[in-house]
């Protein structure tokens, strides 16, 4: 009997093992091609965690089968290392140097406007979490005017109302001068890209602020039922083509900026997203992978621990300290980030 749950155990082992394999493709694969298959990159996560699982197994009943799942792990460890990064030294911040420039991202769900958060303080609660933190500039995503915020703390602002839909935003907000501001505007959807030029001491800078096309997924698990799963598969296959061609405008828009850039925002994919390797290469590093601990989780979903939102500096940036906040005011976890800034360009 024991032979025959080890072999059904070994065959289920073999499939995670070459599906996490075959995820290993996935940022070089255009979603625009072979939209099925970039699919995959949801599920990383969960393939990395079970191969884990199948690893710690057969090492405990001493069965040297335990190389199939440790091989796969190895072979992607970079992979492994942007779902879970272990940090064995505390964050330093260092306020005080001149040079440090303080950065937050967050998707805010229009500060609770349709209560999906069970409170009735959130639009408070988030200023003050603002407050607390306190960075040189924020990002945020689906912002609402109108709401009881407070962010005067940021003399500067760029808001933009997507020209779909006009009652969520995108904002910069920042301590330092906007001298340049703009918007991708993209055509047929609610979701957005904004970039602001800004003058911080002696340099300029220009910050994008990403929301690229959700994929319409809940965060329930009890809401992911047969009934609207052909729908939800639907719905990522044409965000994911959506996503490529919105990054394949920032890249074009990147490659024409005369500053060093630093991108921040709600990417509705992850690290392993083929969307994630084509900006990550024109010369940006994550701030989680260098400075960050744990998972890193910043969207609620019940299923497995999911990071869709980044901020990415230039790669010549030091990367002080990263954290993922975990108040609990959003759908999204607030991301901070301390960096230091050099004269030099991307």
């Amino acid at each position: 009997m024991k032979t025959i749950i080890h072999r059904f155990l070994f065959v289920l082992n073999s499939i995670f093992a070459f599906t996490l394999l075959l995820s290993y493709l996935l940022p070089y694969i255009s979603p625009r091609s072979f939209p099925l298959i970039s699919l995959l990159s949801l599920t990383v996560s969960p393939l990395i965690l079970l191969n884990i699982l199948f690893l710690i197994y057969w090492l405990l009943v001493l069965n040297k089968k335990f190389l199939v799942s440790l091989i796969a792990l190895l072979l992607g460890f970079s992979h492994v290392t942007s779902l879970y990064r272990f940090n064995f030294f505390t964050n330093t911040t260092t306020t005080d140097h001149e040079n440090v420039l303080s950065l937050m991202s967050y998707n805010v769900l229009s500060f609770n406007r349709f209560f999906s958060i069970d409170s009735q303080t959130v639009p408070e609660d988030i200023s003050k979490l603002v407050q607390k933190k306190n960075p040189d500039i924020i990002c945020m995503q689906e912002f609402r005017e109108g709401m009881e915020t407070d962010f005067v703390q940021f003399p500067y602002k760029f808001l933009k109302y997507n020209d779909r839909k006009k009652t969520i935003a995108l904002t910069i907000h920042s301590k330092y001068p906007i001298i340049n501001k703009g918007s991708f505007s993209f055509e047929h959807t609610a979701n957005n890209i904004i970039y602001a030029d800004i003058v911080v001491k002696s340099d300029t800078i220009r910050v994008y602020n990403l929301h690229l096309q959700s994929h319409q997924i809940t965060s329930e698990i009890k809401d992911l039922n047969s009934t609207n799963s052909k729908k939800v598969i639907k719905n990522i296959r044409y965000s994911f083509k959506r996503q490529q061609d919105q990054t394949e405008e920032l890249v074009s828009h990147l490659k024409q900026t005369p500053y060093p850039a630093i991108i921040m925002g709600d990417f509705n994919n992850t690290a392993f997203s083929y969307i994630y390797n084509q900006i990550i290469s024109e010369g940006f590093i994550d701030a989680f992978k260098e400075a960050g601990s744990g998972f890193g989780k910043t969207f609620k979903f019940d299923l497995f621990p999911a990071r869709i939102d980044f901020i990415l500096v230039p790669e010549h940036s030091r990367i002080l300290s990263f954290s993922t906040l975990t108040e609990y005011f959003s759908d999204h976890f607030p991301i901070y980030a301390e960096i230091t800034l050099h004269s030099s360009k991307r």
